[in-house]
C-alpha cells in the first residue's frame, strides 16, 4: 500500500482551522464586520477565548481589528482578503454537515 505524504502546508491549515472555535469565527465574521459581543454571543464563546482567538487570527492575516474612535471606542471585527478566501471551504463544510450530519 502506497503511503502518502502530507503537505507541511496542508498540515499547518489544518492545525490553524482545527484550534477550537477558530472555524466558527470565520464563518461568523463572513455577514460582515462585528463587535466582540456580537461575535460571543451568536457562537457562545467564553470572553477570553475570544480574545486569544481573534489575536491568533489577526495575527496570520485572516482577521482585521478597526478602532472607529467614539465616546466609548467602538472596535469591529472583520475578515481580510485573506480570510475571506475561505468562504468556499466553510460553505462546503456547511453544505456537507447539511446533507450528512443528523440533528442530535
Amino acid at each position: 500500500m502506497k503511503q502518502s505524504i502530507i503537505c507541511p502546508k496542508f498540515e499547518k491549515a489544518i492545525t490553524i482551522l482545527s484550534q477550537r472555535w477558530t472555524a466558527l469565527i470565520i464563518y461568523q465574521l463572513l455577514v460582515g464586520p462585528q463587535r466582540f459581543n456580537e461575535i460571543q454571543t451568536s457562537i457562545g464563546i467564553s470572553g477570553k477565548v475570544l480574545s486569544d482567538r481573534l489575536k491568533d487570527l489577526e495575527f496570520r492575516g485572516l482577521v482585521k481589528r478597526v478602532v472607529i474612535p467614539e465616546t466609548p471606542v467602538i472596535i469591529e471585527y472583520s475578515l481580510t482578503e485573506r480570510g475571506h478566501t475561505m468562504e468556499p471551504i466553510l460553505k462546503e463544510i456547511e453544505r456537507w454537515s447539511q446533507e450528512w450530519i443528523k440533528p442530535e
